[in-house]
């Protein structure tokens, strides 16, 4: 019978229609303003950036002309010419030179050393008090005429210093050769300085980074985000200035990157995406929900329009399909409060009928197949029994006196639950311990065969018909564990809820293909075939006649790559038969 929608899929659909079109709308105009925004904080971030490295490298530009200026201050040229004078006339123009040099440092809101070095007279005076006036100087390095980080060990500990000088003579290569050196140098302090005021302004985490050094952080600098951000960045060539996403730890990040024309060092600075789009997020979030309550809101009205039609009609057309899948005992419940209550009535008086009549054919039929059922339990399988005598026999040439006596047990209590035909309801419990008797025969054969069993203690005691276990037991070792050659594993576990039993019986065999497990699902709707054993399709009849609806067996594909036997059975359903009911 084709599908029909119903009047309240209908208006449900009707209302649908009509958000679907704005919700899209939305969703594209809120993607193109999504892009255009996130193009702009892109761009903002890295303008921003530039700006600040245009302050530094402004600064620092500053403090390059310091060596410009004191060369052509006049006090320390006449210095320089009178170099040779007596002692009391050098200390005057010394002394006078020392405070040249360090006013004109402390005319910068940098902190910095300026230096005046004659090699060839092994005079060396600075603003710096560590170093001024001794004869202590590296007179064989080159002239760093190029900013140049270096570590400055004069204050006792090393602290990383960029360096700048020039001579007198301009080419010469290294300070012994020049007449005159003039260095200008400042911490690495100074730029984490910069740093931090810059991070407080704008709420990012910038730092300097140099391929030949290591990194300059601010002093709040997270190690764990920016080591990889280094790597990443360090991995390729990098351009002037320029942006790069980056993921880390799950986050995507943009990274915002200037080098600086004076250092040659790269300013990096980087921003949470996510949070770079929040202001976008936060409207789009409350439209989403906005479109939500709507649908919400024209899905409650058109319940409450038509409750008193399509519920009725609903709940009628349900109970008429768990009768037509066999439940005979389903009946109309609902009060309608309506002319549906009339109908339910007549539903209900010729449902019960209808059961009564079924019911008489059915235990005909049952009693028949309970008759054949013990048939087959009073036979015993030759082959079973043959291949655990030649077992007890080979043991027992070999006096292996345990094997036989473990063989013997098993072998005897196993036949004697088998054969037992009085009583066909017993306990979970007692179809367990027939299981283990029949997994322990077959691992003294096998050496090969493993298994665990796990029922909960409260289904131990849950009736259920006889030799319910053991065929799917024996289906799982023949077609799934005899065919491996290093053996296999049976697993038997059981869970339960309020309303259902649940047994599993899983092992890692060989399996089944798709088209196999529906093919065998299917044969159990049908009449026995020989593609399926009886004792399968027993189970599965027994489990949905004594139980009800939502009993039966069903296969799955295992998860360790076998097959997976599922006996459900109905907890609510239990009227038709009791533990010390004869004969089923």
């Amino acid at each position: 019978m084709p599908y029909r929608r119903n009047i309240f899929s209908k208006i449900l659909m009707t209302i649908t229609l009509l958000l679907v079109p704005v919700l899209l709308l939305y969703s594209y105009s809120n993607r193109m303003t999504q892009q255009a925004v996130e193009q702009q904080i892109q761009s903002s971030a890295l303008n921003q950036l530039s700006f600040f490295l245009y302050q530094l490298d402004s600064n620092i530009e500053n403090l390059s002309m310091f060596p410009v200026i004191l060369s052509s201050d006049p006090h320390i040229r006449e210095f320089i010419e009178v170099a040779g004078n007596p002692l009391s006339g050098l200390l005057k123009a010394q002394s006078r030179i020392t405070e040249k040099l360090s006013l004109q440092s402390v005319s910068s809101s940098w902190s910095n050393d300026l230096s005046f070095v004659i090699p060839s007279a092994k005079k060396v005076l600075s603003s710096n008090i560590y170093i001024n006036g001794l004869d202590q100087w590296p007179w064989e390095r080159p002239v760093r005429t190029a900013w140049t980080y270096d570590e400055d060990v004069s204050r006792g500990q090393p602290i990383g210093t960029f360096i700048r000088e020039i001579s007198e003579p301009a080419n010469v290569s290294n300070t012994q050769q020049a007449d005159t050196v003039f260095q200008v140098r400042f911490p690495v302090q100074a730029l984490i300085d910069q740093l931090d005021r810059y991070k407080k302004d704008k709420m990012s985490d910038p730092f300097l980074i140099h391929p030949d050094f290591k990194p300059v952080f601010n002093s709040t600098s997270s190690s764990s985000l920016t080591e990889p951000m280094i790597r990443q960045l360090f991995s390729q060539t990098l351009a002037d200035a320029g942006q790069e996403r980056m993921q880390i730890d799950g986050q995507d990040y943009l990274v915002s990157y200037a080098k600086s024309r004076q250092l040659g060092w790269y300013l990096i600075d980087y921003v949470p995406v996510q949070k770079m789009l929040e202001p976008i997020t936060a409207p789009n979030n409350l439209f989403n929900i906005s479109v939500g309550l709507l649908l919400l809101m024209g899905a409650v009205a058109s319940y409450l329009l038509y409750r008193n039609v399509q519920i009725p009609i609903m709940t009628i057309t349900r109970t008429v399909q768990r009768m037509k899948r066999g439940d005979l005992s389903s009946r109309i419940d609902a009060r309608f409060k309506n002319e549906f209550d009339h109908l339910s009535q007549h539903y209900n008086e010729m449902a019960e009928r209808i059961q009564v009549l079924i019911e008489d054919v059915y235990t005909a039929k049952i009693r028949t197949r309970e008759a054949t059922l013990k048939q087959l339990q009073s036979q015993i399988n030759p082959h079973f029994l043959y291949n655990s005598l030649f077992f007890i026999i080979n043991s027992a040439m070999m006096d292996d006196r345990d094997a036989v006596v473990a063989m013997a047990e098993n072998l005897a209590e196993y036949y004697r639950y088998s054969t037992r035909v009085e009583n066909q309801t017993v306990t979970v419990r007692d179809e367990l311990e027939l299981v283990q008797h029949y997994l322990n025969i077959h691992n003294l054969r096998m050496r090969r065969l493993t298994y665990t069993i796990d029922v909960p203690e409260t289904m131990m005691d849950e009736p259920i018909p006889r030799l319910l276990l053991q065929p799917l037991v024996e289906n799982a070792i023949v077609h799934g564990i005899e065919p491996l050659r290093e053996g296999g594993e049976i697993t038997i576990t059981g869970e339960q809820n309020e309303s259902f039993n649940r047994i599993v019986i899983e092992d890692n065999g060989t399996g089944l293909t798709d088209r196999e497990l529906r093919s065998m699902q299917s044969q159990l709707q049908k009449q026995m075939t020989e593609e399926l054993s009886r004792g399968t399709w027993n189970v599965h009849q027994r489990l949905q006649y004594q139980f009800g609806e939502g009993s039966g067996l069903t296969f799955r594909h295992g998860s360790k790559g076998g097959l997976k036997a599922v006996l459900t059975w109905n907890r609510n359903n239990e009227g038709k038969f009791h533990p010390h009911d004869e004969g089923g």
